[in-house]
């Protein structure tokens, strides 16, 4: 009886862990705000925004590079997020998971 309650309590907190992922939203920018992207939970980019003063044919390869580490970080931060619920549900658990 008892692991058939955990394990329901698992699953209502995984499907609460997936909402949450879903919801969250994550921002990051480089080049002091010259890029900016937004990112959810799942790592989907939502919006990219570039200053238009940056925009030039001569400053692409700049632009560029700024769009991989707002990227990436918005990406790192995501990692982040989860693993931090992820040690939530492990806790909410009783430390059954790990």
């Amino acid at each position: 009886m008892k692991i058939q309650k955990l394990m329901k309590q698992a699953q209502e907190m995984q499907s609460r862990l997936e909402r949450d992922l879903a919801n969250l939203v994550i921002e990051s920018s480089a080049g002091g705000g010259m890029v900016a992207v937004k990112m959810n939970g799942k790592k989907w980019l939502l919006s990219l925004k570039i200053d238009p003063e940056v925009l030039s044919p001569e400053e692409s390869d700049m632009v560029a590079d700024l769009v991989l580490v707002a990227v990436n970080d918005a990406s790192r931060q995501v990692d982040e997020a989860v693993e931090s619920s992820m040690g939530n549900l492990g806790a909410g658990l009783g430390g059954l998971l790990g």
